[in-house]
């Protein structure tokens, strides 16, 4: 197959606030792998674009570089593991998973700055009827796991957790790139630590949305020294409301069937997701 109609040899498929960026970040910055900015999302929300569009995102890979990409709605997503065997069957996919209440709480507190929802956590976590489901529904590992089982080998599917990364991050970037079959490259750059979106220092919200159309546009002035030194003047560390120790115990309860069903599916030790006193970032 010609360079120009590469598809990827990997794919990070999630989970949603499970730190993906991280290791995506790092193997971004390995020089025999190519993987795009943005998250192309054409296994989920974008397939109706169809290949030859999600081959262009790849255009820009350098002769013999390995090709991968990251989106991490595919774990979860009912359509994208199907769609990905179609035409990617032999991928090589990682999947990042972190203590299900702390993704839930972190993924709400993604759309809270965003001005998405509005209510407290009670609101969306309780395990009632809401209008954003995927705050619990995303968690359950397990459950989108086997999905991706009944169309990949087990052998094609490396299992990384959050606890993993924070403990020994070298080792895990040298373990994925053993999974993948490129080179080890750790990049100080991007360091040793996850991002923690939610204690960063964001614009008002409504300045955010002005803002909003010019957001591709200012991109590349991200990092200069101008940029950010006005950005600081405005920015200020966001609010959130607190995640209550009942609603976190009621939260592992509902997933404590589907956290027994991963231990046995991934072979690991999970008993540090059943605890409740956590703080999720």
């Amino acid at each position: 197959m010609s360079d120009a109609n590469r598809l990827p040899q990997f794919v990070i498929i999630g989970a949603v606030k499970g730190a993906t960026t991280w290791i995506h970040n790092q193997l971004q910055h390995n020089p025999a792998i190519f993987l795009p900015g943005p998250e192309p999302h054409y296994f989920s929300s974008e397939h109706d674009r169809g290949l030859d569009h999600y081959r262009s995102l790849f255009a820009g890979a350098r002769s013999g570089q390995m090709i991968g990409e990251k989106s991490a709605d595919y774990l979860a997503h009912p359509h994208a593991a199907r769609r990905m065997a179609a035409v990617m069957q032999h991928a090589k996919l990682v999947v990042q998973l972190r203590s299900p209440v702390d993704r839930a709480y972190s993924d709400y507190k993604m759309l809270y700055r965003r001005g998405t929802v509005t209510g407290p956590p009670e609101a969306y976590l309780d395990g009632r009827a809401c209008d954003q489901p995927r705050f619990l529904r995303d968690g359950l590992y397990a459950e989108h796991l086997a999905r991706w089982l009944d169309h990949f080998d087990r052998a094609q599917l490396q299992v990384l957790l959050f606890e993993e990364v924070k403990a020994a991050p070298t080792d895990v970037v040298a373990a994925v790139c053993r999974h993948i079959g490129a080179p080890y490259h750790f990049s100080t750059e991007v360091g040793a630590r996850p991002r923690n979106d939610s204690s960063a220092h964001f614009l008002p919200l409504p300045v955010r949305t002005v803002l909003a159309p010019l957001k591709q546009a200012a991109r590349p002035l991200r990092g200069n020294a101008a940029f950010e030194g006005v950005r600081r003047v405005f920015a200020r560390e966001i609010r959130y409301p607190a995640l209550p120790e009942s609603l976190r115990v009621r939260m592992t309860d509902y997933y404590a069937r589907d956290i027994d069903t991963l231990e046995r599916l991934i072979g690991r030790d999970l008993s540090g997701w059943r605890g409740s006193a956590r703080m999720a970032a």
